[in-house]
C-alpha cells in the first residue's frame, strides 16, 4: 500500500474517517496493513474514540495455574481466549506485549484486565494491561501467597482489593501513597466467589460442621477513600440474614456468587433432591437477589436435557448481569444462559477436558491509570 492515495492523507484525516467504524471494525481493520495499525493504535486515535461503546465479551482464565513448577521456557506470546456472545464467535488478545512469563488473567474492569503474572525476580506480580492499547502497569509488589489464596476484585471505579479468609489489601490509583492498604477480615471461613457491587463486597462463607455445610452471605461495605481524610476500609463483615428467606440457602449445593444486573445478586448452584449427605441435584438452578428490596427470585433454571452432561459432576460458573456460563469436566463445550434463552458455546480452547473459570470482558480503548 505504500503508492495507495491513502497514504498522503494528513493523520487528522485518517482519524476522522474510522472513528465513524465501531469498536468491532476498528479492531479488524488494526490487522489491515502496518500504516492502518499505526494509525489505530496511536495516542491520539485512542483518546479520540475512548468513550465509544464497547465490546461486551466473555473472557477465559487458565484452567490451570502451576505456582511452583512452572516451566522456564514458558512462552511469552500468550493471549486471552474471549468470547462475543453476540457475534457468536471466538476472539484472542494477544498478550506478548507483556515482558513477564506466565500471564494469568483473573479479573477485568472498564475494559482493563488484570493478571498474575512471574516477575524477573520469580515473584508474582498483579498487573493491569489493556490488550486493545497494549499498555500496562505493574502494581506493588505482592508475596507471592496472595497469587494462590487470594481472590482479586476489581470495582467500577478500578480499585482493587486481593481479599483471603484472614484479610484484605486494598490499591487504588488515585492513593496519594502508592501502596496496598492491609486490613483484617476475620471470616468465618474461606470467602467463596466474592463479588463487587456498587461500594460492598459479598461473598459466601460455609458456617457449618466438617460434615455438612451451612452456607451464609456475608457482606462488607467499602468506604470511599477519595472521601475520607484516613485510609480506613470497614471490615465489619455482616451476615445477610431475613427470615422471609427460609432455607434458601438450604435447598442449594456448593452455590456460588456472580454480580447481576444493577444493584443485584445471582446465586447459581445445584438444587438438591432431598437433604440427605450426599444428596443428587435435580438441576442447576439461579436465584437472584435484589439488594434493594432485599427479596430472592428464580431467574430460571438449566433444561433438563443441557443439566445431563452436568449431573453429578464437577462444574465451574462465570459471567455477569444476565449473562453465564457454565464449564463441566470433560463436556466440551460450554453451557450459556443469555437473559431468556439457554444454548451451548462451541469451539472451547483446549481439547474439551478442561474446567473453565472466567470473567466478563468490556473491550474499550480505555488508558491505563
Amino acid at each position: 500500500m505504500e503508492d495507495s492515495p491513502i497514504n498522503r492523507l494528513p493523520e487528522d484525516t485518517l482519524h476522522q474517517i474510522f472513528s465513524s467504524l465501531s469498536l468491532r471494525q476498528i479492531m479488524i481493520c488494526r490487522s489491515v496493513c502496518k500504516l492502518f495499525n499505526r494509525t489505530l493504535t496511536s495516542s491520539s486515535f485512542i483518546h479520540l474514540i475512548s468513550a465509544r461503546s464497547h465490546l461486551h465479551l466473555l473472557a477465559l482464565r487458565p484452567p490451570h495455574l502451576h505456582h511452583h513448577h512452572h516451566s522456564r521456557h514458558a512462552s511469552l506470546h500468550s493471549c486471552i481466549h474471549v468470547y462475543d456472545p453476540d457475534q457468536n464467535q471466538w476472539l484472542r488478545f494477544s498478550l506478548d506485549f507483556l515482558p513477564f512469563r506466565s500471564p494469568h488473567p483473573v479479573a477485568s474492569s472498564l475494559g482493563l484486565v488484570y493478571l498474575w503474572a512471574d516477575s524477573p525476580d520469580s515473584n508474582k506480580s498483579l498487573i493491569v494491561c489493556n490488550p486493545l492499547t497494549r499498555q500496562y502497569r505493574v502494581l506493588p509488589q505482592l508475596g507471592s501467597a496472595w497469587s494462590r489464596h487470594g481472590s482479586v476484585l476489581v470495582d467500577s471505579r478500578n480499585r482493587v482489593m486481593v481479599l483471603t479468609e484472614l484479610a484484605a489489601l486494598y490499591f487504588s490509583f488515585s492513593q496519594k501513597t502508592q501502596q496496598w492498604l492491609k486490613f483484617s477480615s476475620n471470616l468465618p471461613s474461606k470467602p467463596r466467589s466474592p463479588i463487587v457491587i456498587s461500594n460492598s463486597v459479598f461473598a459466601l462463607c460455609d458456617v457449618g460442621s466438617p460434615w455438612r455445610s451451612k452456607w451464609k452471605l456475608f457482606s462488607c461495605a467499602v468506604k470511599n477513600l477519595l472521601n475520607l481524610n484516613l485510609n480506613v476500609m470497614n471490615n465489619n463483615w455482616e451476615c445477610l440474614e431475613r427470615h422471609e428467606w427460609g432455607d434458601i440457602f438450604d435447598i442449594m449445593k456448593r452455590p456460588r456468587l456472580i454480580p447481576g444486573d444493577g444493584n443485584k445478586i445471582l446465586m447459581i448452584g445445584g438444587l438438591k433432591s432431598n437433604y440427605s449427605f450426599n444428596q443428587s441435584c435435580s438441576t442447576i438452578l439461579i436465584l437472584r437477589l435484589d439488594l434493594e428490596t432485599m427479596e430472592w427470585e428464580e431467574a430460571t433454571r438449566m433444561p433438563e436435557a443441557m443439566h445431563r452432561w452436568f449431573q453429578d459432576s464437577k462444574f465451574k460458573v462465570f459471567g455477569g448481569g444476565n449473562r453465564v456460563c457454565f464449564s463441566g469436566k470433560k463436556v466440551g463445550r460450554l453451557a450459556f444462559w443469555d437473559c431468556c434463552k439457554w444454548r451451548w458455546i462451541d469451539g472451547v480452547p483446549g481439547n474439551g477436558d478442561e474446567l473453565f473459570r472466567g470473567f466478563t470482558f468490556e473491550a474499550r480503548l480505555t488508558a491505563i491509570p
